[in-house]
């Protein structure tokens, strides 16, 4: 009779813990199952919602007013920060009291809101002569571009021509509505002779 109590009594030690184990492996299971699929929907956030080839959109002002259009040959935007990457984009500024200034690059990248454009490689913004401006040419590696602000800035080094005048620095400042221009670093700047001289 003792033998058989002690058989069941290990029996049943050998059963709970058998069973321990087998809850044990299940949650375990569900446990890494469900760190997979969250990597899964991580990896899957980050790709693109939507990509536009050959786009063009309108940017309106407080007023109702057109600002300026943003186009290129392809834009990628991905969810995870609203953020858009715009292959050989162009900038075109439609300010009623300045004259239009387009920007050109090979790539951008748009965030906040579409309130900042990060430019990089071969930027060239290129404003034409107006009544009270003179006509603007710069290039640069990379630019920062507030096209609601109506100013841009970079830390990189800048060639600038301002009517006949040129000039070069690193790092640079400008608001296109009061239209200064603000270069950085040592610079060189080179002014043509005043006619008649």
């Amino acid at each position: 009779m003792r033998k058989k109590t002690a058989h069941r009594w290990q029996l049943t030690v050998i059963m709970m813990v058998g069973a321990f184990v087998a809850v044990g492996s299940f949650w375990l299971v569900q446990v890494v199952n469900q760190a997979g699929q969250d990597a899964q929907v991580d990896q899957h956030r980050n790709e693109p919602d939507y990509i536009i080839d050959r786009f063009s959109m309108v940017r309106m002002n407080k007023a109702g007013q057109p600002a300026y259009i943003i186009s290129g040959e392809k834009l990628t935007h991905r969810p995870v920060d609203d953020a858009s990457d715009i292959d050989k984009p162009t900038v075109h500024s439609l300010s009623g009291d300045q004259p239009p200034m387009n920007i050109n690059a090979d790539t951008a990248h748009v965030d906040q809101g579409n309130t900042r454009v990060k430019l990089n490689g071969n930027v060239s913004v290129v404003r034409p002569a107006g009544p009270q401006a003179q006509a603007m040419r710069m290039t640069t590696p990379a630019l920062t571009v507030y096209p609601d602000e109506e100013r841009m800035e970079t830390a990189s080094p800048v060639a600038l021509e301002m009517g006949n005048a040129t000039a070069n620095g690193i790092g640079m400042k400008a608001n296109n509505a009061t239209r200064a221009v603000q270069l950085g670093g040592r610079g060189q700047l080179t002014m043509p002779p005043r006619a008649g001289h």
